[in-house]
């Protein structure tokens, strides 16, 4: 089931990282924040609480693996989760892998930035995300295709 006018529906403007029959991964083109992931549940959904608890349990699932593949690949400081949706109220988990020196650390990305990323820092990061994004396909479709 899709909403009309529903962003995140519609395919939300981002990178596919995989894209299955519940959920699809995607990178968003946040600034100075080079592997912020969104897993969006395929159905139109506006709670967590609005799934089946098998459902739950896969959407838990995919984001834990999401999470531990940023930790493996890019060692980040702290990896965020946070699942929001209060401007789209459409069921998807914020999956961002943070990094001392990015803009906003220790605040949280929607707050008021401490500096600028370093662009050789986003670059090095940048480089990482193909055999990253290629190990979250392989895992995800191996789990959840």
């Amino acid at each position: 089931m899709r909403a009309p006018g529903c962003p995140l529906c519609e395919g939300g403007g981002a990178d596919v990282v995989f894209e299955g029959a519940k959920f699809r991964v995607i990178r968003t083109d946040e600034g100075g924040f080079p592997a912020f992931y969104r897993l969006v549940w395929s159905e139109h959904v506006a709670e967590f609480s609005d799934l089946p608890v098998a459902d739950q349990r896969t959407c838990l699932d995919a984001v834990v693996l999401v999470e531990h593949c940023l930790r493996s690949h890019l060692a980040p400081a702290k990896v965020n989760l946070a699942s929001l949706g209060n401007a789209v109220p459409h069921l998807h988990w914020h999956i961002v892998a943070r990094f001392q020196w990015d803009s906003h650390f220790p605040a949280p990305v929607w707050g008021q930035a401490q500096r600028q990323s370093p662009d050789h820092e986003v670059a090095r990061i940048a480089a990482l995300r193909p055999a990253l994004e290629a190990d979250i396909a392989h895992r995800l479709s191996a789990d959840f295709a």
